[in-house]
Parts: C-alpha cells; structure tokens; sequence
C-alpha cells in the first residue's frame, strides 16, 4: 500500500509537506504541488477523505439543493448539475445531489450533521425559507435564482427580462400581433412564489403592453398533459392567436401535440415559440421548437464558482444576470390569414364550411 512517507520520498520533500496538501492546512508552493502530485500520480496513491476531513475540519464537498418534490426533473435541469459538478471538479471538489423540500426542513437536518461545506441552492422562491435556515447554521451557500430582496446575497440567475423581451421581438417582426402566452399556474400552491415563473410572467405582461399587443396568459402546470389542456382553452377562447410562447419545457411539448391533433399546422397557422429549453427537448417534436435556449450549463458554473470563492476566502463573484439566447427552430413562420372567428376549433370551421 502506498504511503505519505513514499509520495514524499518520490517528491523530495517531507512528509509534513504532503501532509500539508492533503489536508489544506497550509499554503504549498506552485511547484511543490506540481512534484507531489505527480508523485501520488506516478505511485498510484488514493487520498483518506475522511482523514482529510478531519484534519481540516473541511469536507471539500458541496451540495446542490435541489427541490425534486415540487419541481420535475427534465433536460434542462440535468444541465445545471452537469456543468455544476464540473465546475466543482475542477476546483477538487466534489458535488453530490440533495433533494430536499421547499420548505427547509430536510435541509436543516442535513446541515446539522455536518456533511458538506456549501450549498448551492437551486429553484429559489421570491421568499425562501431555506435561505433562514442556511444562515443560521452559518453554512456559506449560493443561489441560482433570486428572491424579491436579492441584496447581499451570492446569487446568479437567469435574465427574464431580456429574454421575453428578444422572445416577443422576434415573434412580432414575423408579423404576429396576436400573441398568448402559456406560463406557470401561479395558483398552485408549491408555485405562487416561485421566481421564474412570477417574473416571466411580469415581463411578458411589461413587453407585450409596450407593443402595443393584447395581454393573453394562460395557466399552465409543468406536465405534457396540461400543455394539451392548455391549447384546447387557447382554441376555444382566443381563437385569433397566431403565436404562443410556452414557459415549461413539458408543457411545450403538449401545446405543439394539442395543436397538431386539434388540426392545426405549426407553424403554418400557430406558431409556437418555448421560452426555456434545451437542444435535446426541442428536437423530441415534429418540426423541432423554436426556442430561447436556457443558459444551464452558465449558470451551473457560476452558482458553483461563487460559493467555491466563498470557501477558499476569495473575491466573491458579482450577481449576474444570463439571458436566455434563441436558437431558431422550425415552429415559427409569418402568420397567414385570419381564421374564422366561429367555431370552437379550426376542426369545427372547416365542417361548417363543408
């Protein structure tokens, strides 16, 4: 079994030194590291985590709270543990996944057994109670996402503003002036604060009013099935809407299949525009999504980078804001004519004219 004593033998240095890179109890050249490491390298020498722990009182391992109960899980999610985790490799450290309530219970719990260093917290409600029990355990921690009073905290998030704003410019230079938006059922109780949804759900009530558009919000839950149930109130309410922009990646796929089914072309009558999702979802419907491409794997790095500073007592990283960015599909096109206002579906016009 290979020991310190060997690594150091191998590094030409003491065993007090590599014992001071394991542990992170004080500070080692540049090229001292290089030669131990390449020592424990060459001599195949596995580092005591738990040792090291206890030395330095430090696990070098962080958490990335995630809400898994009240949130589902979808491609778009699985980019910012991705990227988070890279980040935190690249800084030896380690991210492990905790999927914990809203409500701060399990997280409070957790903290207290002392198993990680940091937490960056995702899915941030406007008033969080995590954030209470995060400080009074005094465990340094990071958001992505913001809550109303976002001041002194180490936050990053995407910019809503921006991206609704590019969203609706690009729909209304195609020529749509008809425009609904299919957003978060802020009814639900799990979601009435839920940052994301309330401020893309601001901002599109903010633009579409400065274009001069009517203002058309529709609920919608994160589930296929609520897209499709969403379009059939879409047809049978604003029957003169030529494009939709969807907020929840699940829900887009159910508008694009309820329009479909409903005998609809998209994007030939309806286009259909989702405002947060990856390449990979986007291309699961026929035509592919157009789409505001969210900024994951960005702001995995980043929430993770800020709390990593945090814990090596560096410059904090400033609050950023990242826009989604389009990424032309196929589910937008110029609107055609207008449909027949009688009727509760295009179906319906179609038999009456028959």
């Amino acid at each position: 079994m290979v020991t310190m004593k060997d690594v150091a033998q191998r590094a030409g240095v003491s065993i007090a030194t590599v014992s001071f890179l394991l542990n992170d109890t004080k500070p080692v050249t540049a090229a001292t590291r290089a030669r131990i490491e390449q020592a424990m390298l060459d001599l195949g020498y596995r580092r005591n985590m738990v040792a090291r722990a206890l030395a330095s009182r430090r696990t070098h391992i962080i958490a990335m709270a995630y809400p898994a109960l009240e949130h589902k899980f979808g491609m778009s999610t699985a980019e910012f543990f991705t990227s988070a985790a890279e980040a935190a490799r690249k800084e030896d450290y380690h991210l492990v996944l905790w999927p914990v309530g809203n409500d701060g219970v399990e997280l409070r719990e957790l903290l207290g057994q002392g198993l990680v260093d940091g937490v960056v917290l995702m899915e941030v409600q406007l008033d969080d109670p995590r954030i209470d029990v995060l400080r009074k355990s005094a465990t340094p921690f990071a958001l992505i996402g913001r809550t109303t009073e976002p001041a002194g905290l180490s936050h990053v998030d995407i910019d809503f503003d921006t991206t609704v704003e590019e969203a609706v410019r690009y729909l209304y230079e195609h020529g749509h002036r008809q425009l609904a938006l299919i957003s978060g059922d802020l009814n639900d109780p799990r979601f009435h604060a839920y940052g994301p949804w309330v401020r893309i759900d601001v901002a599109y009530r903010r633009v579409a009013a400065a274009y001069g558009l009517p203002v058309v919000v529709l609920p919608c839950s994160d589930t296929t099935s609520a897209g499709k149930a969403a379009v059939e109130r879409l047809l049978g309410e604003y029957l003169e809407t030529t494009a939709v922009l969807v907020l929840n990646e699940y829900a887009a796929l159910g508008v694009v299949s309820g329009l479909k089914r409903a005998g609809y072309d998209v994007p030939g009558e309806v286009s259909v525009l989702s405002l947060l999702m990856v390449p990979e979802t986007a291309a699961m419907t026929d035509p592919e999504l157009t789409m505001m491409r969210t900024p994951g794997p960005e702001l995995g790095q980043l929430g993770t980078e800020a709390l990593i500073r945090q814990l090596e007592g560096a410059d904090p990283l400033p609050p950023q804001l990242v826009p989604a960015k389009l990424s032309p599909g196929a589910t937008v096109a110029a609107p055609r004519a207008p449909r027949p206002k009688a009727g509760a579906g295009r179906r319906g016009a179609r038999k009456a004219r028959s």
